[in-house]
């Protein structure tokens, strides 16, 4: 690799589709392309947002990238290896790098496992601990680290509330040490109440560690607040890739427009209201995407012409750091801005 020694993982064209089967013995009669051709890096200490509607490939993405699910083709890299040439041995080394916290923190937690046992078993594989005082002692300070008591270890997940336990999810996650960290919804199981001390935890962590992030979400203000750059994805592709204040203030592409346009403005009296943006129809199905443009079905501008309908739009620079897949020139958002000016 030819990258900056600061990229920490890269994925290149990654694709990830799945065959539809029919039939008694299993015929293969057509793909769905969950994953269409991304291409996304991640620089150390960095955090990358990455939304859009569900079904659109997120977390299918982001399994790819850690390769807990295996690539149709394309490329990951890892502080410069290619993930898809590891052996067994390596991705064991890999998984101690590289980890992910569930959207659902009670079914990712095994029941009948207490907080301690989970934590122990996993220092246990990775070799992490010399003796089991060290481990235990290990264990105290990773409850510590996410705002529980050493008492919970002693605890089952069923006795934790929902935030106490996707607490116990990121310090299972912290335990062998990583330095990227995929964050696949982990607050959307949350009561509101508990979510702001969650994603409070996670930048602290970031700070104090030094941690990298992807973090998916539906909740555009939520990922504006926590990430350094956003990408935005539809139906199976990036369609924006650009700084998060630039992007939430002046978005290239018409679907990032849309989804924006749909997010609530508590300080509508002093910014102007935003015009709502309602898209006609329902996202294509990822198993027969249409040719050309894959938004041209449902996107509202007024540019769009047959030339969408036809050519498959790259994602390329738009302006500086701000990549959008629209062969039109967008013009300037007329949104009222997001967060303080």
């Amino acid at each position: 690799m030819s990258e900056a020694p600061s990229v920490l993982v890269e994925a290149r064209d990654l694709k990830k589709h799945y065959p539809v089967r029919r039939g008694a013995f299993g015929r293969v009669v057509g793909t769905v392309r969950a994953v269409d051709g991304i291409s996304l890096t991640l620089q150390k200490g960095e955090s990358v947002g990455l939304v859009g509607e569900s079904g659109c490939g997120k977390t299918t993405a982001a399994r790819a990238l850690l390769r807990l699910v295996e690539p149709t083709s394309g490329t990951v890299f890892f502080a410069g290896r290619s993930i898809l040439e590891m052996d067994r041995h390596e991705l064991r080394g890999l998984r101690r790098r590289a980890q992910m916290v569930f959207q659902d923190p009670f079914g990712s937690l095994n029941p009948r496992m207490t907080v301690g046992d989970m934590l122990r078993e996993i220092l246990g594989v990775h070799g992490l601990a010399a003796s089991p005082r060290d481990a235990d002692a290990r264990i105290r300070r990773l409850l510590e680290l996410v705002g529980l008591l050493p008492a919970h270890a002693n605890r089952y997940p069923h006795e934790f509330s929902g935030g106490q336990r996707q607490r116990i999810g990121i310090a299972r996650a912290l335990s062998v040490e990583p330095e990227f960290i995929v964050c696949d919804e982990p607050v959307s199981a949350l009561d509101v109440s508990v979510r702001a001390q969650v994603i409070n935890l996670l930048k602290d962590l970031q700070a104090e560690l030094g941690l990298t992030y992807l973090f998916i979400a539906h909740d555009l203000a939520l990922v504006e607040h926590v990430s350094d750059r956003v990408a935005v994805m539809y139906l199976g592709r990036i369609v924006e890739l650009a700084p998060a204040r630039e992007l939430y203030r002046d978005p290239k592409h018409p679907y990032t427009r849309a989804l924006l346009s749909a997010v609530p403005n508590p300080d509508a009296a002093r910014r102007g209201r935003r015009e709502r943006i309602v898209l006609a129809g329902d996202i294509p199905s990822p198993a027969n995407p249409p040719a050309g443009c894959p938004f041209y079905p449902r996107c509202p501008s007024p540019l769009k012409d047959d030339e969408c309908r036809k050519v498959l739009p790259p994602l390329e620079e738009k302006a500086p750091a701000r990549l959008a897949a629209c062969l039109k020139v967008v013009p300037q958002a007329r949104l009222a801005p997001f967060g303080p000016s």
